[in-house]
């Protein structure tokens, strides 16, 4: 298993750096071509979201990026260090603006990723997105 792991500032400038070195990998991966434009517009989603959720929380830790080729299948994760609401909290402090641009970044993602985990919790968010793999042509005999 081979990964890449990429750490920006939570400045929106770096969702584009982002987007080209996973696309990048998951070429390299074995990801269809032609997933490759979902690929680069989930990533932008989710990093976009987590330097969104950096800087309204006043968080100064870079967003985490972990580019993770596996025997049959690519993942991505991206994780943030946001504190979220867990369940049973009262909500407390939570913008409802915020609340539902957060939803409709998930909701992308969703339409484009079709293997799409979201965790949260009081520590921080990880979207973890995943797409299959093709075995390389040049590895054959």
């Amino acid at each position: 298993m081979a990964t890449v792991e990429l750490r920006f500032s939570a400045l929106p400038e770096h969702v584009r750096t982002a987007r080209l070195v996973a696309a990048a990998v998951a070429r390299r991966a074995g990801v269809d071509e032609a997933v490759l434009d979902e690929v680069r517009l989930a990533v932008g989603e989710a990093c976009t979201r987590a330097v969104g959720l950096h800087q309204s929380g006043g968080i100064s830790a870079p967003v985490q990026v972990s580019l993770i080729e596996e025997e049959k299948q690519f993942s991505i994760e991206v994780g943030d260090e946001a504190p979220h609401a867990v369940p049973g909290d009262s909500g407390a402090g939570v913008d409802a603006d915020d609340i539902e641009e957060d939803d409709m970044g998930l909701a992308v993602i969703s339409g484009l990723v079709d293997d799409v985990e979201v965790s949260a919790g009081e520590n921080g968010g990880l979207i973890r997105m995943t797409w299959p793999t093709t075995p390389s042509i040049a590895a054959l005999p």
